[in-house]
């Protein structure tokens, strides 16, 4: 069971790996026979994903009593104490032992490893069983320390994957069959291995033949950032799509926040990117009733975010958690307020969304067919990360069509 972000994901399919090269079986989490090893990659980014975790952890020992429990993750590292005492649990494993889980399957919790290797590797290749999507773990960490954010304290410091292990990987999960890998970590951005940043790395990458195409997970704010621009250009491989997370279009928030980048400079680096890649779809997330929005404060903010023209906004309401600096913040936006500035962004969101679909009829899009419906239409995901339903003659699972889109329908294209 995984909960949480990509990169989590991404370090499921990697024990996946390693327990398939022990000679164990993956199934899938509504298995209802006898299971011997029960996983649950935990998240805290939230107080919410810390009890998804708890609770599905205690459903497990419920359902399973026989099978092993292990914990691992980000909240077991954040809440340590608690997963060390937790009675449903039979292995707690911190973050930093993901990668040795092997080891200790059938014996004590070893004794607890620092991660502060700038360079890693993993000695796996991540196993996506029920997905035609894979994702590969290219880096770890963060530095930035935002007060809000509880992530630098469950990852520790930024560090990336040798590059030469995620060239194997990469090649390894094409040979088993997936068209579409996304290249995940805290912050793809900083990655860093030697003269390989980012985007040496995604030109390396694109050397391999076939019909494929890399996706990137979330982009952190980033100098290199630029540097993205001119390869998503002219590399139909790479998909246009960046998920650039601004959180606030105010400075003021934005310094409270403790983030690194005005709002100037987000938006000078948003447009040129919408600007030099056609048809993109630019993603960010957003927080309201951060500790200090004022009422023109969050009008200045809204304003920000429709000078440009967002594909999707990610909404979160601030909600303090234990162990940040913006837990202890005063001055806080009463609960209604947060209510109705959370509806108007989602009101936003909506506006935002839709001018950006409805730019998308007419055009044809390439479609990574995922699903094959019953009536016989084919459902998928294009390039620049619409959900696309239409009719492909001949339509095969994990294959991608070239689609002619006709008309919006909510969130969804149909060709």
């Amino acid at each position: 069971m995984t909960v949480g972000c990509r990169l989590n994901q991404a370090d499921t399919a990697l024990i996946f790996g390693r327990l398939r090269e022990a000679g164990y079986e993956i199934v899938g989490p509504d298995t209802d026979g006898p299971l011997d090893v029960i996983i649950i990659n935990s998240c805290a980014v939230t107080a919410s994903a810390s009890q998804t975790s708890r609770n599905f952890v205690r459903a497990c020992r419920r359902n399973h009593p026989e099978a092993k429990v292990i914990v691992t993750g980000c909240d077991s590292e954040v809440e340590k104490e608690f997963w060390q005492n937790e009675k449903s649990v039979d292995i707690y494993l911190p973050n930093p032992e993901k990668s040795k889980i092997m080891d200790y399957i059938n014996g004590p919790l070893p004794k607890r490893e620092a991660a502060n290797e700038k360079i890693f590797m993993e000695n796996s290749t991540g196993f996506y069983p029920f997905r035609c999507r894979a994702f590969i773990k290219i880096q770890e960490g963060c530095d930035n320390f935002c007060t809000y954010c509880i992530v630098p304290y469950a990852r520790g410091s930024e560090r990336s994957r040798h590059h030469a292990e995620i060239i194997t990987e990469f090649g390894n999960l094409l040979a088993h069959g997936h068209k579409e890998i996304v290249l995940a970590g805290v912050n793809v951005s900083a990655y860093r291995d030697n003269s390989y940043g980012l985007s040496e790395l995604l030109s390396r990458l694109l050397e391999f033949e076939g019909d494929y195409r890399i996706r990137l997970s979330s982009t952190e704010p980033h100098k290199d950032n630029i540097k993205l621009i001119p390869l998503m250009k002219d590399n139909p491989k790479i998909c246009r799509f960046l998920h650039l997370p601004l959180q606030h279009g105010s400075d003021e928030i934005l310094k409270l926040m403790g983030r690194k980048y005005t709002a100037e400079e987000f938006a000078e680096f948003a447009h040129m990117a919408l600007s030099g890649i056609p048809g993109l779809h630019l993603g960010t997330d957003v927080i309201c009733g951060f500790p200090g929005e004022t009422a023109e404060l969050f009008e200045k903010s809204c304003r920000f975010m429709e000078s440009i023209p967002f594909a999707n906004l990610h909404v979160f309401s601030f909600s303090p958690r234990k162990g940040t600096p913006a837990a202890d913040f005063e001055d806080h936006v009463l609960p209604a307020e947060m209510k109705d500035r959370h509806l108007r962004l989602e009101a936003l969101e909506g506006r935002l969304a839709d001018k950006f679909l409805d730019a998308q009829v007419g055009r044809t899009l390439k479609v990574l067919i995922e699903k094959v419906r019953h009536d016989g239409e084919a459902e998928g995901w294009s390039d620049n990360y619409i959900r696309v339903i239409s009719h492909v003659e001949n339509a095969k699972r994990n294959s991608f069509a070239d689609v002619l889109i006709k008309e919006k329908a909510g969130k969804i294209l149909k060709g």
